[in-house]
C-alpha cells in the first residue's frame, strides 16, 4: 500500500474547516456589532450618572457595567482576530493542495510534503493559540486588578467628596487611602506593561533586562531568582533577544505556577556560535514524558523556536528532584 496522501481528502478537509471558520466569523461580527452598541450604551448611560450627581452606589453600577461591557468587547475582539488568523493560515494551505490538483498533477501528495504542510499548521496553531491565552490571561490580569480598583476608586472619590462639608478630617482619611490606592495600582499598571514589552529590551538589551525582570519577578513571588552571565555581553539581533526574554519569562512562570520552587537559577551563555539559557529549580519536578499530551503550550513553542533557529531543546526533570529547562540557539542566522 502507497505511504502517499491523497491530497483531495485534505483539500475536502481544509475546505470544511474554512466554511466552518466563515460561519463562525460571520455569527462573532455579529456579537461584535451588538457589544459595541452596548457598549455605547453603557457608556453613555455612565456619563449620564456622573454629570446628574447619582449616588456613590448607583456611579459603581454603572461603571461596573461599562467595565463588564469593555471586558466582553476586548474579549470578542480577539476571539475574531483568533479566526481571522486561522482563515488566512487555511487559505494559503488550501492554495498549495489546489495546486496538487491542477493539471499535469499525478493526484498524490507525498508523504513528506503533506507531513511537512500539516507541522508548518500546527506550528502556526501552535503560535495563534499561546497569543489568545496570553490575551485571556492580561484580560483577566486587567479586569481583577486595575479596572477593579478604578471602580474602586470613584466609590473613593464619591465619599469624600460627601463628606467634606460634613467631615473633613474622615475625608482626610478617605483620599489618603485613595492614594495609597492608586500607587499601588499605578505599580500593577506598569509590571502589566513591562510584562507586555520592557522598553528597556530595546534600549539597553537582554542581559540588564533579564536582571531587571528577575528582581521584580522575585520580589512579586517571593522565590529567590537569580541570573547569571558567561560568554562575552553583548547586543544580540533583536529577534533574538526577544525570542530568549519571552522564553525566560515562560520558564519562570511556569516554575512560579506549577513547580512549588522557592529558588530559581537563570543562566545565559552568550557563546560566538551558540547561545545557551538555563533555568533550574528546586521544585518538585515532573514526568518529561507527560509534556507530549500536555497542553503546556509555552514549553512547545520555546521547543519549535529554538529549533527553528538551528537550536535545541532539552529537559532535565523527576518527580520530586526539581527541573532544569535548557534550549539553544544559533547566534547568527
Amino acid at each position: 500500500m502507497s505511504e502517499d496522501v491523497d491530497y483531495k481528502s485534505e483539500l475536502e478537509e481544509t475546505q470544511r474547516a474554512l466554511r466552518e471558520i466563515k460561519l463562525m466569523m460571520d455569527q462573532s461580527q455579529g456579537e461584535l456589532s451588538k457589544i459595541t452598541q452596548r457598549n455605547t450604551a453603557i457608556t453613555s448611560h455612565l456619563q449620564q450618572v456622573q454629570k446628574q450627581g447619582g449616588s456613590a452606589e448607583e456611579v459603581k453600577m454603572a461603571y461596573d457595567s461599562a467595565l463588564d461591557a469593555q471586558q466582553r468587547l476586548f474579549v470578542m475582539r480577539g476571539q475574531l482576530e483568533k479566526l481571522q488568523n486561522d482563515k488566512s493560515h487555511l487559505e494559503k494551505y488550501k492554495v498549495v493542495l489546489e495546486d496538487m490538483v491542477s493539471p499535469g498533477s499525478d493526484g498524490v501528495m507525498s508523504s513528506a510534503a503533506a507531513n511537512s504542510a500539516k507541522e508548518q499548521m500546527t506550528g502556526i496553531e501552535m503560535i495563534v493559540n499561546a497569543q489568545e491565552a496570553e490575551r485571556q490571561r492580561l484580560s483577566r490580569q486587567m479586569h481583577d486588578g486595575p479596572a477593579q480598583a478604578l471602580s474602586n476608586f470613584i466609590l473613593q472619590t464619591e465619599i469624600a467628596m460627601r463628606l467634606l462639608d460634613v467631615d473633613p478630617a474622615q475625608a482626610k482619611e478617605e483620599l489618603g487611602s485613595l492614594k495609597t490606592s492608586a500607587m499601588s495600582t499605578f505599580q500593577k499598571v506598569r509590571n502589566f506593561i513591562f510584562e507586555l514589552r520592557p522598553m528597556m529590551l530595546d534600549d539597553l538589551g537582554l542581559v540588564p533586562t533579564l536582571k531587571k525582570y528577575a528582581d521584580a519577578f522575585k520580589e512579586q513571588s517571593g522565590m529567590d531568582v537569580s541570573v547569571t552571565v558567561s560568554g562575552t555581553e553583548r547586543r544580540l539581533e533583536p529577534y533574538l533577544e526577544v525570542m530568549i526574554f519571552r522564553a525566560v519569562q515562560e520558564l519562570l512562570g511556569n516554575a512560579s505556577r506549577h513547580s512549588q520552587a522557592t529558588m530559581v537559577k537563570v543562566h545565559l551563555d552568550l557563546g560566538n556560535e551558540f547561545l545557551r539559557v538555563s533555568v533550574d529549580d528546586n521544585g518538585r519536578g515532573f514526568d518529561p514524558e507527560n509534556l507530549k499530551d500536555s497542553n503546556s503550550l509555552g514549553l512547545k513553542l520555546i521547543r519549535e523556536r529554538s529549533e527553528m533557529l538551528g537550536g535545541k531543546f532539552e529537559i532535565d526533570s523527576a518527580i520530586g528532584s526539581g527541573a532544569k529547562i535548557s534550549f539553544t540557539v544559533q547566534a547568527k542566522i
